[in-house]
């Protein structure tokens, strides 16, 4: 068993989102973006099976999809299969975290 601290492990950055690896396994991923406002992860898909879960720890902005945005507020999950183009845009600072299964 492990315990982390995601406010106290993975700061923001100015220049670009922040990425912190929290769990790394067989079974799963979980990772941590932190955004300033104005900052994003661009729509992207991975050519795998799998599932990922984007949820919104602090902040607001928008969970992007091919067909458009979805308004993300602290407290929403966003779920979807990993091959389906997915990204976010931070319009406040803004603590994502993203669960992948199975990890790419």
């Amino acid at each position: 068993m492990k315990k982390i601290n995601l406010y106290e492990e993975n700061t923001f950055n100015d220049l670009h989102m922040k990425r912190f690896l929290v769990h790394d396994s067989p079974y799963f991923k979980i990772l941590n973006f932190n955004f300033r406002a104005g900052q994003e992860l661009p729509i992207h898909s991975h050519d795998i099976e799998g599932q990922l879960s984007l949820v919104v720890l602090e902040g607001t902005g928008e969970f992007l999809a091919k067909d458009g945005t979805l308004p993300a507020k602290a407290g929403d999950v966003l779920i979807s299969d990993i091959s389906e183009p997915h990204g976010v845009r931070a319009k406040s600072d803004m603590r994502v975290l993203v669960t992948i299964a199975p990890p790419i």
